[in-house]
């Protein structure tokens, strides 16, 4: 079967299950901090049984109040991986640009960091350390 993902919720609704199991409610109130919106169980629900069908997730009724609990199967874990893996060259695009390399030790900075200007110029860091440390070798 080809599922598609064609949303930000179902993708939530995937890394949710990538971290651990999960009761529905657990998914909706879950997926609620993260949109800022509650979600309507008429979008989270057919998508579980969808993936259930496709043998991604399997369902199990666990405790007294026998609550459904959501596990991606092994193959739904691969399926969720290679997904990612798809995903991160499209994020490395729209990321890329934004990011800045420290001077002194290589690593990329995307937010924040330190700035130094030396003989000039406008150098980034990643921390103040990586600057003194950056600006003992110039000397």
């Amino acid at each position: 079967m080809n599922l598609k993902v064609t949303s930000l919720l179902k993708l939530y609704i995937l890394l949710l299950l990538y971290e651990g199991p999960k009761h529905g409610y657990e998914l909706i109130k879950n997926l609620e901090d993260k949109l800022g919106q509650k979600p309507s169980s008429s979008h989270i629900y057919p998508f579980l049984k969808k993936l259930q069908n496709a043998g991604f997730v399997e369902l199990k009724e666990v405790g007294e109040r026998e609550k459904k609990t959501y596990r991606l199967t092994q193959s739904g874990k691969k399926w969720v991986e290679g997904l990612l893996e798809r995903m991160s060259d499209l994020i490395t695009i729209a990321v890329e640009p934004h990011l800045s390399v420290c001077a002194s030790c290589g690593c990329k900075i995307f937010e924040g960091g330190h700035t130094e200007e030396i003989d000039g110029t406008v150098l980034a860091f990643c921390c103040e350390h990586c600057a003194r440390a950056y600006m003992r070798t110039m000397k």
